[in-house]
């Protein structure tokens, strides 16, 4: 059963939440921390991110590439915004699968609660268009995968 929840507000906004039984601290270190990126933001079984680089700066740059060691992978680039050491990232990335996606503005944030981290992660997308095209790739499956792989990581 997926903990994640994934609402879509307004034409451009998609909205993800999903509560981790670990402090904001761990959660958001294993978002930022090129080792441990590469352990559990791999989506369905059998992909491997071979290269991650994560800048944690403002400015910094963002590159993850994966493969499922059969000819596919595809891969994101991007740049931080903003960093708020255990509460909140900001920054901007797109896909190339293999065409490049418009640039897409998160804001995640990792607030403490009763059980440990709520993780709030906030999307804005250029149209109501893009949008419905991310929507159709199944993100939401390989977002749930990755983030019950990192829960058992924390």
């Amino acid at each position: 059963m997926s903990k994640l929840t994934l609402k879509t507000e307004g034409d451009t906004h998609l909205v993800v939440t999903r509560r981790f039984a670990a402090s904001p601290e761990a959660v958001y270190r294993a978002h930022t921390d090129p080792k441990l990126i590469q352990k559990w933001l791999l989506g369905p079984e059998g992909w491997t991110m071979p290269v991650c680089i994560s800048e944690t700066k403002p400015g910094g740059k963002i590159r993850y590439e994966w493969t499922n060691g059969k000819g596919g992978g595809f891969h994101l680039t991007g740049e931080y915004v903003e960093l708020v050491p255990h509460s909140r990232i900001v920054h901007v990335e797109r896909m190339f699968l293999p065409d490049r996606t418009a640039d897409n503005h998160v804001e995640t944030r990792f607030d403490a609660d009763e059980t440990g981290t709520l993780m709030t992660l906030r999307m804005t997308l250029p149209d109501e268009q893009t949008r419905r095209a991310m929507l159709k790739t199944g993100m939401e499956r390989g977002m749930e995968e990755s983030y019950a792989r990192l829960e058992g990581m924390l």
